[in-house]
């Protein structure tokens, strides 16, 4: 039975049905590996990623060959081996489903305590958060600028591949999905969407054990008093979601219709050029839910989905997509991983941890665990946070986190987007 055709060329149940089997035989390995823990840390969603990548390099032919499709022709019927096509736009669009679903939640859970943190915290928290991005990207700079003049690759495959490090380094999704969608519309944008994969793939490791250890280990090398540090915790007034007239109209029980509205606005205002520079899908998707996330209603119409319908929806769009880019991006890893990469990406999680811990210690003032909290945002790391949640005894410290967490994720989606811009 056919399923899916396009001129003469068509996708039986078969196929669809083995590429789907793919992708729940990842999640489950993935997830089982993300399991894993030793001495309280553990790699969480990441382990899909690296099972992806792994499967990637291993089997992408066998699932290419099992992807083949056929083509009626006057003498009969030919088979034709025009599956590498097939296999990339069905793990793009995999892909790009992921995106909008972790992204758009992302912006949702955050908009109610966003704008009153930026406003009323600036200085404490957003100023830290580009102080991590900034730093990281100028590490990232001066590593291309390195690397340039040791291979003499092309400078827009080198930056490319680095500012997949980059992404990777700072374990942040939407900058590896804004450096993707800057490459993919240039010439040979296919190897080049490959290169920044692959370079998220290599860092992505030591950028989310890198940010773990270093909450744990901090504490133990200044001999914090932990009770005492919890005390000092100043939180974040991240204030709480407004409250509604509960006779605003909810259009379904879930969420579902304006969360779909919220991605529709926000893939639009993503594809909105200034010159060569857009918002792309990750930016687009961001920004329009956090502003849904903060209003909350307008007018009579609840814009709000419930808390686990985004949760739900983060988890698996974050799954979804590292899938649709890690197996995509494994069929290249062996071609283009060289040790020097990984080093590269040590440089780019250290360099931004340190200089933001140090930032927030002697200029900001911040206490430990404030500071410490600020480090997991400004880094994107979520399993840091939950690292750090556990090593100060309280929940606390995600203020902190809240605070920064989504303007280093706009800042380090522009520079990402600056670096390919300026090293092409």
């Amino acid at each position: 039975m056919e399923l899916i055709s396009a001129g003469n060329f068509s996708i039986g149940i078969k196929e669809i049905t083995f590429l789907m089997f793919t992708v729940f035989l990842i999640t489950t390995v993935g997830y089982l590996l993300g399991r894993i823990t030793v001495k309280g840390v553990s790699l969480g969603t990441a382990g899909v990623f690296i099972v992806s990548l792994l499967y990637g390099c291993f089997f992408y032919k066998n699932l290419g060959d099992n992807l083949m499709v056929s083509k009626d022709l006057s003498v009969g019927t030919e088979i034709l081996n025009v599956s590498t096509t097939y296999v990339k736009s069905a793990l793009k669009i995999i892909e790009n489903l992921g995106l909008i679903l972790f992204v758009t939640s992302v912006g949702f859970i955050a908009g109610p305590n966003f704008f009153g943190n930026f406003k009323k915290n600036f200085k404490s928290y957003v100023l830290l958060a580009l102080v991590v991005i900034i730093a990281g990207g100028l590490a990232c700079g001066g590593c291309i600028l390195i690397d340039k003049g040791v291979s003499g690759d092309p400078t827009e495959n080198i930056a490319s591949m680095l500012v997949g490090l980059l992404s990777g380094s700072l374990t942040s999704t939407p900058a590896f999905s804004a450096a993707k969608a800057t490459v993919a519309s240039r010439p040979n944008g296919e190897t080049l969407e490959d290169l920044v994969t692959v370079g998220h793939g290599i860092a992505y490791l030591f950028g989310v054990i890198g940010v773990v250890l270093f909450v744990q280990l901090v504490p133990k090398f200044m001999n914090a008093d932990m009770k005492k540090e919890r005390e000092k915790l100043i939180t974040a007034d991240s204030g709480s979601k407004k409250k509604v007239n509960k006779n605003l109209i909810e259009m379904d029980e879930f969420g579902f219709m304006p969360f779909a509205l919220a991605s529709i606005v926000g893939i639009f205002v993503g594809s909105i050029k200034f010159g060569n520079f857009s918002l792309t899908t990750t930016g687009g998707c961001l920004l329009v839910s956090l502003i849904f996330g903060h209003f909350g209603n307008f007018g009579a119409i609840s814009v709000t989905p419930k808390e686990s319908t985004l949760k739900v929806f983060r988890e698996f769009g974050l799954m979804l997509f590292l899938i649709g880019a890690g197996v995509s991006g494994g069929a290249s890893f062996v071609e283009h991983f060289k040790a020097v990469y990984f080093v590269y990406g040590i440089i780019m999680t250290l360099v931004p941890m340190i200089i933001g811990f140090f930032f927030a210690k002697y200029v900001l003032k911040l206490s430990l665990l404030n500071n410490l909290g600020s480090i997991t945002g400004g880094m994107t790391s979520t399993p840091a946070l939950g690292t750090l949640i556990s090593t100060a005894g309280t929940e606390d410290v995600a203020s902190a986190y809240a605070a920064t967490y989504p303007v280093a994720l706009i800042a380090v989606v522009i520079v990402s987007q600056v670096l390919l811009m300026i090293f092409k």
